[in-house]
């Protein structure tokens, strides 16, 4: 069994500690020609492919590098918008790096209360069982 994430929540539902076991993932890094065939589009301040399929680049994958600069969210390292600079024919041909995107921080406090309401749900459920025990409305005649 691996473990990719460690998060400590304290009782309040605050993120105390995160830590991420990154493993570089699949990433496939292609040369594109004018006009591109996969269709690429804005989601939560990141270009994502949207439509289109092929050579280990799938749908949900982030663009992570343009012609081997870093790409920041929807900019490039040199602060062109990247469905810009990837509209223009004039920039073509072009080499991209897509892979899976890594998390911000808001994502991992996000998953980090939905463990702590995962914990106070399985907590209120055994109160609730060992109460419904007492009170005798389980077992075999009910």
């Amino acid at each position: 069994m691996a473990i990719f994430s460690v998060y400590v929540v304290n009782k309040a539902g605050g993120l105390i500690y995160q830590l991420d076991s990154y493993a570089p993932r699949a990433e496939a890094e292609k040369t594109f020609s004018y006009p591109l065939d996969l269709l690429l589009k804005l989601h939560d301040e990141r270009v994502l492919v949207a439509f289109g399929q092929r050579d280990g680049i799938r749908v949900g994958h982030a663009v992570l590098a343009i012609n081997g600069m870093d790409v920041n969210g929807r900019y490039t390292a040199d602060g062109k918008e990247v469905l810009e600079y990837l509209g223009n024919p004039a920039n073509y041909p072009v080499s991209i790096r897509f892979g899976r995107p890594r998390l911000t921080s808001n994502e991992k406090l996000m998953l980090a209360s939905m463990f702590h309401s995962c914990e106070l749900f399985d907590q209120n459920l055994k109160l609730a069982l060992e109460v419904a025990e007492k009170a005798g409305t389980f077992g075999p005649g009910s």
